[in-house]
C-alpha cells in the first residue's frame, strides 16, 4: 500500500475512532493515538506509511499546527492571563531555560549524545503541548487558576520553543552560516516578525469578520481557516519558522474579540483540532520505529525519569518564586508537564533536515515519542488522583447552565449570580450572546444540545440546568440531554402551557420541574424585562403551614408576578413547581409595574409579606 491518499484516509479514521474510545474508557486520547499510530505503522500492520506522502508530511503538519496553535491563542483570555501573568511570564522565560539546560545534561549524562544533538534535545523538550493539556484538563477537571497558567504555557512555550530550537537547528547543520553568537539575535528577529504580522493579521481578520454580511452567511470557518494558512506562511517566507508565532498571536487577537464570528471560530476550531490531533499522532506514531526507542536503552528511560521528577519541579519552584501560588498549586504544576503534537512534529522535522545533512536525527525522534508516552501516561493517569489529594480539583454540583440567553434567562442569571451562583448561558442568537456579555454573563455561542458544548460548560460539574428556550419541546431535549451528558438531576423544564405539547405530568416523569412555579408566556415576559415594564421584588413566606409553589402562585398570578429564585435558610435554587415553600423563606421575583394595583390585591390574600 503505497497510496498517500490511503495513509491520510487511515490516520484521520483511526484518528477519530481513538479519540471516541478514549472518552468513552476515560483515559488520555493521546495514549489510543499513540497505540493506534504503532500498531497500524511499519512496525506492526504495515498499513499506515507516512513514508509514502514524502515531502507531504512537512506540509500537512505544518497546516496541522497552525490550526491547532490558532485554536489553542483563541482559547488565551487576557483577562485571566493577567491573575497570573507572574507566574506565566517566569515560566515561559526562566522555567525554559531551566528546562532546556535540564534536558541537555540529561541527555549528554545518560545517553552519551554529543552536545549538538544534547542541546537540539534540551531546546525540544522545552515545549509542553496544548494539544495535549486542554483534553487533559478537561478531563480531570482542576482549579481555573491552575488551568490557566497550564494553558497559557503550553500554548506560550510551542510558539516559542519551536523557533529556538529550529534556529538550534540550523546552527548545527549549517556549514560556515551561523554562529551561537548569532542565534539570538535570530531568535528575537522571528518572534518580531511572527508577533508583528500575528497582531497586524489577528486585527485584520478580526475586522473583515466583524463586517456585517461582507462574508457569507456559514462560510465564516472556511474563510478564517484560509487567512490562517495565509498568515502562517506569508510569516514563514518573512522570516524562517516564524509563523507559528504568527498563527498563535493572531488566535490571541480574534480569541479575544467578543462577536459572534468568535463564538462559531471557536466551536469549528475545536472539532478541526479534534480532527487534526488525530491524524498527526497516528502519523508521527507510525513514523516511530520501535527498534530506534530500543536502541536508547536505559539511558533513555533515566532521561525521561530525570526531566519529569526532577527538573519539572525544579522549574517550577524556581519560576513562581516571587509569584503568590501557594505550595498545592505549584506542586500541581510540578506533576502535569506532558509534551504533546509540536514536540513530535518539530522531532520529525528535526529527523528529515538532519538526515539531508548526513545526520542520523533517529534517535532524537525516538527519545521525544518516549518523552511524550511516560508524561502523558503520568500526567494523565494520575494528574485527577494528585489533584484531589492536593484539593484543587474543581467541585462538582458547582452553578446552574440555562438554555436560552433571553430576558428572562439573564434575569434569572443575573438573580442567581447576586447569591455567589455561577451561571452560564448557552444561545445561538448572536444578538441574545452580545447582550449577554455587556451584561457581565458568562455565555457560550453554540447549540445547547450538543455534547461538545454541554462539555464547554462543564455540565458534569453543574448542581442544576434550566432549559428556557422558547420551544418547550427544545427545553425537554435539553434536560434530557442534560441529565444523560453530565448525570444532573435537578433540571427544569420552561413551559409555556402545562396542559398540552409538552405536558407538567411529562415534565415529573424525567424528574423534571417547571421553572417560576408554573407554565409561562415567556416571549411576553421577556418583552416586558426588555422594556423595563417590571421591578424586582423580595417576598417572605411567613405562615407556618408548608404549601406547594405551584398553589401558592396559581392562575391568578398569571401576569403580575414572576418567581425567580428562593432562599431556604443557606441554600438558593430556582422556584420550580414542586418546590415546597416553608416559614422565612425568601421569594426573588419580578413583578408588572403598570399591575401594581392588582398585585398588591393578590399580595394581601397570599402568605407572604414584603
Amino acid at each position: 500500500m503505497n497510496d498517500p491518499a490511503f495513509t491520510i484516509a487511515l490516520a484521520l479514521a483511526i484518528g477519530m475512532i481513538a479519540q471516541s474510545a478514549a472518552r468513552h474508557i476515560k483515559i488520555p486520547g493521546i495514549v489510543i493515538l499513540l497505540a493506534g499510530g504503532v500498531l497500524t505503522g511499519p512496525d506492526g500492520l504495515n498499513i499506515v506509511r507516512p513514508e509514502t506522502l514524502g515531502e507531504a508530511l512537512p506540509i500537512i503538519v505544518g497546516f496541522a499546527v497552525a490550526i491547532i496553535l490558532f485554536e489553542g491563542g483563541m482559547n488565551l483570555r487576557f483577562d485571566r492571563l493577567k491573575r497570573q501573568g507572574r507566574a506565566i511570564q517566569s515560566l515561559i522565560s526562566m522555567g525554559a531555560v531551566i528546562t532546556a539546560v535540564g534536558g541537555t545534561l540529561s541527555a549528554k549524562l545518560f545517553l552519551g549524545w554529543d552536545w549538538s544533538a544534547s542541546i537540539l534535545f534540551g531546546l525540544l523538550v522545552i515545549v509542553t503541548g496544548p494539544t495535549v493539556i486542554n483534553p487533559l484538563l478537561r478531563r480531570i477537571k482542576i482549579r481555573q487558576s491552575v488551568a490557566t497558567i497550564l494553558e497559557a504555557e503550553g500554548i506560550l512555550l510551542d510558539a516559542i520553543g519551536a523557533i529556538i530550537a529550529v534556529v538550534a537547528l540550523e546552527v548545527v547543520i549549517s556549514p560556515s552560516g551561523f554562529t551561537f553568537l548569532a542565534s539570538p539575535f535570530i531568535i528575537l528577529g522571528r518572534l518580531f516578525v511572527g508577533g508583528l504580522i500575528g497582531i497586524i493579521g489577528g486585527f485584520f481578520m478580526a475586522w473583515l469578520l466583524g463586517i456585517r454580511n461582507l462574508v457569507p452567511e456559514g462560510m465564516e470557518n472556511v474563510f478564517t481557516l484560509s487567512l490562517v494558512f495565509a498568515l502562517f506562511h506569508i510569516s514563514n517566507v518573512l522570516s524562517h519558522e516564524s509563523g507559528i508565532v504568527a498563527v498563535t498571536i493572531a488566535g490571541m487577537v480574534v480569541g479575544n474579540r467578543k462577536t459572534m464570528v468568535t463564538r462559531e471560530l471557536m466551536e469549528f476550531k475545536e472539532q478541526m483540532t479534534v480532527m487534526l490531533i488525530g491524524m498527526l499522532f497516528v502519523l508521527l506514531a507510525a513514523d516511530v520505529r520501535i527498534v530506534d526507542i530500543q536502541s536508547l536503552g536505559l539511558g533513555g528511560l533515566y532521561t525521561v525519569l530525570v526531566l519529569v521528577y526532577i527538573v519539572r519541579p525544579l522549574n517550577i519552584f524556581l519560576s513562581t518564586m516571587k509569584s503568590d501560588l501557594k505550595l498545592k498549586q505549584k506542586l500541581l504544576l510540578a506533576w502535569i508537564a506532558p509534551r504533546g503534537i509540536v514536540a513530535a512534529a518539530v522531532a520529525s522535522y528535526f529527523a528529515i533536515e538532519l538526515e539531508k545533512n548526513g545526520i542520523d536525527g533517529t534517535q532524537l525522534r525516538a527519545m521525544i515519542f518516549l518523552l511524550i508516552a511516560i508524561t502523558v501516561l503520568s500526567a494523565g493517569l494520575t494528574g485527577g488522583w494528585v489533584a484531589q489529594r492536593l484539593g484543587l480539583k474543581r467541585k462538582s454540583e458547582n452553578g446552574w447552565i440555562i438554555l436560552g440567553a433571553n430576558a428572562v434567562a439573564r434575569a434569572l442569571a443575573k438573580s442567581l449570580q447576586t447569591e455567589s451562583e455561577e451561571v452560564v448561558l448557552i444561545d445561538e442568537n448572536p444578538s441574545l450572546c452580545r447582550m449577554s456579555e455587556k451584561e457581565g454573563l458568562k455565555i457560550i455561542y453554540g447549540n445547547g444540545l450538543e455534547e461538545n458544548i454541554l462539555l464547554r460548560a462543564a455540565v458534569d460539574l453543574r448542581k442544576g440546568a434550566i432549559g428556557l428556550s422558547e420551544n418547550e419541546e427544545v427545553n425537554m431535549l435539553f434536560a434530557k440531554k442534560v441529565k444523560e451528558v453530565g448525570k444532573i438531576s435537578r433540571i427544569y423544564v420552561g413551559l409555556k402551557r402545562d396542559d398540552e405539547g409538552i405536558t407538567a405530568e411529562m415534565v415529573d416523569e424525567i424528574g423534571g420541574r417547571i421553572p417560576f412555579a408554573r407554565a409561562m408566556d415567556l416571549e411576553k415576559w421577556s418583552l416586558w424585562v426588555r422594556k423595563e415594564q417590571v421591578e424586582a421584588m423580595t417576598l417572605i413566606y411567613n405562615v407556618d403551614e408548608e404549601k406547594i409553589a405551584s398553589d401558592v402562585f396559581g392562575k391568578e398570578s398569571t401576569g403580575l408576578i414572576l418567581p425567580l429564585i428562593i432562599h431556604h435558610q443557606k441554600s438558593v435554587a430556582p422556584v420550580g413547581h414542586n418546590t415546597i415553600l416553608k416559614t422565612d423563606d425568601i421569594i426573588t421575583c419580578l413583578i408588572r409595574k403598570e399591575k401594581k394595583v392588582a398585585f398588591n390585591d393578590w399580595l394581601a390574600d397570599s402568605p407572604f409579606s414584603i
